[in-house]
């Protein structure tokens, strides 16, 4: 997914138009300014990238998610029966 990046006053003008992209399409904006960058994303896509950075700073989870992977390609699966213990 690219990030469009428009200057403030251009997005000053199209504000209503990208804040209904970034909500409903999923797009990113940057936005320039003389004292700084910013960037425009919905609140959903805000929390999951938070979400993301929680957990691969979790020590450990990503050791545990390339053992997984590694155990997967293997056939070092259970079935949701064994799992579950149902027959």
């Amino acid at each position: 997914m690219s990030t469009r990046t428009l200057t403030a006053t251009e997005a000053r003008k199209e504000l209503f138009t990208l804040l209904k992209r970034s909500v409903r399409g999923h797009q990113q904006f940057r936005i320039t300014h003389k004292e700084g960058d910013a960037v425009l994303l919905s609140q959903e896509d805000y929390d999951a990238l938070l979400e993301t950075l929680e957990l691969l700073s979790t020590p450990g989870l990503l050791r545990s998610i390339r053992r997984a992977r590694r155990q997967i390609a293997r056939g070092e699966t259970y079935s949701l029966e064994e799992v579950l213990g149902a027959k």
